[in-house]
C-alpha cells in the first residue's frame, strides 16, 4: 500500500512571480528514507472554452515563451485573491476575447496540472451563448489574436495537433465527455 509522506520541513525559497519555490524535507513512513523535494506554490488555474450562441468556439492564438511557439488555445489564467474559479474564467474570457456569455460559465471538470511538483489545480468551464460584447483588455505583455473555429471542428483540429497546450486538451476532454452524447 502506497503511504502518505511526512513533511518535516517546508522551507521557502523565492517567490518567482507567478510561483513560489518551496523546498520540503519529507520522510517516508515505513522505509524513515528523507529526501528533499521542489514545490512550486502557485495560484489555481482555469481555462474557459466560450461558445457563440453559432457554435464557434472562441479559441486564441498566442506566443508561449516556455516553448518558443505561437499556441492555439481557450481564454485562461490565474484565479486571483478572492476571486472564485468561475469569476476568473470568465474575466479572463471577456479580457482576452471581448466575449461574454448571455448566463453564468459552467464547471465542466478539475485537474491538477503536474502534482509531482504542483500544488495547485486548474478549473475548466464552459460558457455558452458568447457574444463579442466589449473590447480586448490585454494585460501588458499579452498580445493575443481571436478565431471562431465550428465546434465540429475542434476534434479534427486535437488529431491534427493543431491544439498541443496540456490544459486546453484537457478542458477539450472534459467538454466533449459532458456534452458530445
Amino acid at each position: 500500500m502506497v503511504r502518505k509522506w511526512e513533511t518535516i520541513e517546508d522551507k521557502y525559497l523565492e517567490n518567482l512571480k507567478i510561483f513560489d519555490l518551496h523546498r520540503i524535507l519529507r520522510k517516508h513512513p515505513e522505509w524513515y528514507k528523507q529526501s528533499n523535494f521542489i514545490v512550486l506554490d502557485s495560484p489555481q488555474w482555469v481555462n474557459i472554452i466560450p461558445i457563440t450562441t453559432d457554435k464557434k468556439v472562441v479559441l486564441i492564438e498566442q506566443y508561449r515563451h516556455g516553448i518558443d511557439e505561437i499556441t492555439l488555445e481557450v481564454p485562461g489564467g490565474l484565479v486571483e485573491k478572492k476571486e472564485n474559479p468561475r469569476e476568473a474564467g470568465e474575466r479572463e474570457c471577456t479580457e482576452e476575447t471581448g466575449y461574454i456569455g448571455k448566463e453564468n460559465a459552467i464547471l465542466i471538470g478539475e485537474n491538477y496540472p503536474n502534482p509531482a511538483f504542483l500544488n495547485n489545480k486548474c478549473y475548466s468551464f464552459v460558457w455558452f451563448d458568447c457574444e463579442k460584447r466589449v473590447k480586448q483588455s490585454l494585460d501588458g505583455s499579452e498580445d493575443i489574436n481571436v478565431i471562431l473555429v465550428p465546434i465540429n471542428e475542434i476534434k479534427n483540429m486535437i488529431l491534427k495537433e493543431e491544439i498541443r497546450h496540456s490544459l486546453v486538451l484537457t478542458a477539450f476532454f472534459f467538454y466533449f465527455l459532458k456534452y458530445d452524447l
